[in-house]
């Protein structure tokens, strides 16, 4: 919760018109904090055993193709004032990328054996597939959550006090929003490479300081197949970027 207050304390006066959230944000306080300021959401569903229950008991499954069936329903959980908007979807584990669990607790029936489900708390009133479809496109922050943890060590500090431990959060966002901008305005590629890559691509060459009466050169050891590119990406930050979605003004 506090969490929530601080992330919306940052944003200051911007008007935040969806929060899409994994099922650590399944929580009754923090619903009801989002319903009263009036934030739309779609927050993945802890499977936990009553809701297990709800969902073996659902009827109503709809098939959006082969092996993908939707269903929705009201859903009071424990210690929750009232019940929210629920979206069940259940995949067959026949399909090569199904997401999902099983039930558990039903793990013994057939009929549930070969599927996996997924649920989601929503206020939206879209269209049961329009609510599942706008939650995936959260799927791509997992990879840049992976991309923090992997190459930018976020995972793999902790200096023992809390303000301490949220300053180095700030520096290492800081060097990951930073490379990002370089990916944006320099490299302008379709591909989002991580730093690892990025590394291996343009950080680590070597160079010296050649002295001249007029003037000091940099001299790059950068091999013969790739300088006319080497010399695009210094082309490309003298310029401003291209931007998808944004337009340019002549």
């Amino acid at each position: 919760m506090q969490f929530l207050e601080s992330t919306l304390h940052h944003l200051g006066d911007r008007a935040v018109g969806l929060l899409r959230a994994d099922s650590g944000f399944f929580d009754e306080a923090i619903l009801a904090a989002l319903e009263g300021k009036r934030i739309p959401y779609i927050v993945a569903a802890r499977l936990t055993q009553p809701l297990q229950r709800t969902i073996y008991q659902a009827t109503g499954w709809w098939a959006l193709e082969t092996g993908l069936e939707l269903t929705e329903l009201r859903y009071q959980a424990n210690g929750w004032q009232s019940g929210r908007r629920l979206i069940v979807i259940r995949q067959s584990v026949k399909r090569k990328t199904a997401p999902g669990k099983t039930l558990s607790l039903f793990a013994d029936d057939p009929d549930i054996q070969g599927w996996r489900y997924g649920a989601f708390v929503t206020s939206l009133d879209l269209p049961m597939v329009e609510v599942w479809r706008t939650y995936r496109g959260w799927a791509d922050c997992e990879n840049r959550i992976k991309e923090l943890k992997a190459d930018f060590g976020l995972d793999a500090f902790n200096m023992r006090d809390f303000w301490a431990t949220e300053a180095a959060l700030g520096f290492a966002m800081l060097a990951y929003n930073l490379m990002s901008l370089f990916r944006q305005a320099v490299l302008r590629s379709r591909i989002q490479h991580t730093l690892s890559t990025l590394h291996g691509l343009v950080l680590p060459i070597g160079g010296s300081w050649h002295h001249d009466a007029s003037q000091n050169k940099l001299m790059l050891s950068v091999p013969r197949r790739k300088r006319a590119w080497f010399a695009g990406l210094w082309a490309n930050a003298s310029a401003p970027p291209v931007i998808p979605g944004f337009a340019q003004n002549g």
